[in-house]
């Protein structure tokens, strides 16, 4: 590998969104890390992406698990020595009609543990090779459900609740992080893909394009901004 080449992370890079940021991010010049807590799964979209002659690697990571991801960090370390980009996709969303106070508390246990603390342990992790180097780019894939105006209209809780967490999360890091290492959260939008289900309206490429900037931006860049296509989002 190139000493000048940028490394890349993706959590969740086996399928939708994930997928098509790792695709896309290797199409822009970057070696990227597809991680997956699936290792049939990471090993068949990193091999996929390889055979159209991809720079892409598969590092198996659960994002619900602190072991695996102090793990990921180490492989990640041990192979690379550095990383650019952290982006903080893997998600789930399990409390569709559910309400909030009646829905069984392991469904937002559940939400909270993927969608907040693993990028919050992804982040821990990640950021001393970050700091080592005095860049970085860290993008937390997130929701305008997460607003904190969506906080008064019922349903999807526990998915509201940990989107509202992980705005808060880049607020909070953005201020505490120093140097050129810059934090962001991104609503990709309604997507097609198994979350979001064969009626939405964007689809997985429009979804990464709209993402991926935030991987480039330089030093005079937001931080610590919640956005959608490019614009920033009021919180």
């Amino acid at each position: 590998m190139s000493q000048d080449k940028q490394v890349a992370f993706v959590t969740g890079g086996n399928r939708g969104i994930g997928y098509e940021l790792v695709k896309q991010l290797a199409l822009n010049g970057f070696k990227v890390i597809l991680a997956s807590r699936n290792p049939e799964m990471g090993h068949e979209a990193a091999q996929k992406l390889k055979e159209s002659d991809l720079d892409v690697s598969f590092v198996m990571m659960d994002v619900d698990n602190q072991e695996s991801i102090r793990q990921a960090a180490i492989t990640v370390n041990e192979r690379y020595g550095r990383l650019d980009v952290l982006i903080n996709n893997a998600g789930v969303y399990l409390d569709e009609n559910e309400k909030l106070l009646t829905m069984d508390p392991s469904i937002l246990e559940k939400t909270m543990a993927t969608n907040f603390f693993g990028a919050y342990y992804a982040i821990i992790s990640f950021l001393p090779f970050m700091e080592k180097q005095g860049y970085g780019r860290i993008i937390n894939v997130s929701s305008e459900y997460g607003a904190m105006g969506e906080m008064s209209v019922q349903g999807v809780g526990a998915y509201k609740l940990s989107k509202l967490a992980l705005n808060g999360l880049t607020q909070l890091a953005a201020a505490e992080i120093k140097g050129d290492i810059k934090i962001n959260a991104v609503c990709p939008g309604w997507v097609s893909t198994d979350m979001g289900g064969p009626s939405a309206p964007r689809t997985p490429k429009q979804a990464a394009e709209s993402i991926l900037w935030l991987a480039t931006i330089g030093p005079e860049g937001p931080h610590g901004g919640f956005f959608r296509d490019g614009k920033r989002i009021d919180w």
